[in-house]
């Protein structure tokens, strides 16, 4: 008697509940959720005809759109794996993935089809490509398959620790892991951000947030289950913004704090026409309390900050607002929305740790580790054992976050033991940017730490000793740097200096980069 906890159940209830009600805007296009949940069937039929059997991988690289939209249900109804890939990344990181990931099939916008034919070569077990928008040789046509293919297929009994996706995340080190979702994972999430987020059949969200990022944060299955509208918003810039929330009268929105800068600080006159009562839910670096205040008292919006790692599917975590906290000022409400709140109620439980796993003292000072177990902890690294090991450590998941617990119960973070840098939410190694600038012929050593950055929250900064005799100057290391990495991941400052701080064991204190950079000699 028992059903499988799947996101997948949520659009059957949908199909039953919401028929005739809009699903998906996306543009001109508007799907209500039976043309909405068809189109994800008749792909479904396609990619099983493709030869797609259960434990399969389906990589995509797309923006928001609602092609990118469908595959998180097309692909995990037939058993499926789906693997979303940062679309911002270069041609051999595509590579890096697909293979990594063992994908049969590719499917990307037609930014991207460029770019993955010239990985081809690279790709031996991707059987069909797919191109979602777009035509090229060499590349199925999307709309034309969907046309050609019956809503009707046998779908498979999962079961909820079935994988539904592997989704990639860059730590500590220079290749990225793979972190395997199972349907019991995403359920968990999109269940208790419902509790925690009261979503209605009347409310319409704007995806200013990558569904390639955790998810979309699960919402690409949260609002289907809340009956809501899905807006895709394909690039994401505070005039669009600003147009879709007002044209389509949007009420929630989910951005990392960089997104939330552009938007409180876009256009003034046109900042005084939007509309108000929307909510945001914020995640992935910790928002400035100035931005808080923008958001909620000049735009009128209510801002929500939830904390989570790619690993935990993603939130383990939200800053659930308290009556007595309505009435305090925007100010002092602003420092406690800028902490990363309380365990989800049904995520599993959160604790701060010290040394020898011991709590620390709620007091807000006390300094410890956040660890987690529960129903949202990933399955593991995928075709990653060591790692896997290394992150589940006598049976709770090690987030390698440094945080405090003040007297509330609300943890607040405040450092990181990874060297890892959040840039615009997006996770970035500093050792992979630091492989990358050693390829310069003038470089001798280089270390790479994060540090505040007013738009994107924090941002690389490399510190580099040059060979001697040579010479490199910023615009030079910026243009070598576009050149063998993402753009995001490019520094945004580049310190030449005689020498590097090190320990007497030749291990560079980074901890010196970051916050006492006066005491680097610099040339």
């Amino acid at each position: 008697m028992e059903t499988p906890l799947s996101p997948l159940e949520f659009a059957r209830r949908a199909r039953k509940l919401y028929p005739e009600r809009e699903a998906v805007v996306d543009g001109e296009v508007r799907y209500t959720y039976a043309q909405f949940l068809d189109r994800c069937d008749r792909w479904s039929s396609a990619l099983l005809a493709l030869g797609v059997q259960i434990g399969d991988r389906v990589a995509t690289i797309a923006p928001n759109t609602h092609g990118h939209l469908e595959a998180f249900y097309a692909v995990p109804q037939i058993g499926a794996v789906l693997v979303p890939i940062n679309y911002r990344l270069i041609p051999d990181d595509f590579a890096y993935l697909i293979n990594h990931s063992g994908a049969k099939v590719v499917c990307a916008h037609a930014d991207y089809l460029d770019a993955v034919d010239s990985i081809r070569a690279q790709l031996p077990n991707v059987e069909h490509y797919v191109a979602l928008e777009g035509t090229k040789a060499g590349w199925i046509d999307y709309e034309t398959a969907l046309a050609a293919a019956t809503p009707n297929f046998t779908r498979p009994w999962l079961d909820e620790n079935d994988l539904l996706t592997i989704n990639y995340t860059s730590g500590t080190t220079s290749k990225p892991k793979g972190v395997m979702i199972t349907h019991r994972n995403a359920w968990t999430n999109s269940v208790g951000t419902l509790v925690h987020r009261h979503i209605t059949p009347a409310d319409r969200y704007l995806w200013t947030l990558p569904m390639f990022h955790a998810n979309g944060w699960t919402f690409v299955w949260t609002i289907t289950a809340a009956g809501g509208v899905h807006v895709c918003q394909r690039k994401v810039d505070p005039v669009s913004v600003y147009e879709q929330i007002n044209r389509e009268h949007i009420t929630l929105l989910c951005a990392a704090p960089t997104v939330l800068i552009g938007i409180a600080n876009g256009p003034e006159a046109l900042r005084k026409t939007l509309r108000r009562q929307v909510e945001v839910i914020t995640a992935g670096a910790p928002p400035a309390s100035a931005t808080i205040e923008r958001i909620e008292g000049e735009l009128g919006w209510t801002l929500t900050q939830a904390y989570g790692l790619t690993e935990t599917a993603p939130f383990i975590s939200f800053c659930e607002p308290r009556p007595e906290h309505a009435a305090l000022s925007v100010a002092e409400r602003a420092k406690i929305k800028a902490r990363q709140g309380v365990e989800l109620i049904t995520s599993g439980e959160l604790r701060v740790v010290d040394e020898q796993d011991n709590d620390v003292a709620a007091d807000g000072t006390a300094q410890g580790e956040v660890i987690a177990r529960g129903n949202s902890v990933m399955r593991g690294y995928y075709n990653d054992p060591e790692a896997t090991a290394k992150a589940m450590k006598d049976g709770w998941f090690r987030s390698g976050d440094v945080a405090v617990v003040h007297p509330d119960g609300y943890i607040e973070i405040r450092d990181r033991i990874k060297d890892v840098i959040i840039s615009g939410g997006e996770n970035i190694s500093s050792i992979e940017v630091e492989a990358a600038l050693l390829r310069h012929p003038a470089v001798l050593e280089v270390a790479v730490v994060g540090v505040p950055h007013e738009k994107w929250g924090e941002s690389p900064a490399a510190f580099i000793v040059l060979q001697p005799g040579q010479t490199a100057d910023d615009a030079e290391l910026r243009a070598f740097a576009r050149g063998h990495m993402a753009h995001f991941k490019v520094p945004s400052a580049f310190h030449i200096v005689t020498e590097l701080p090190k320990t007497a064991t030749g291990k560079i204190q980074k901890f010196v980069l970051r916050g006492k950079r006066s005491a680097i000699s610099t040339q």
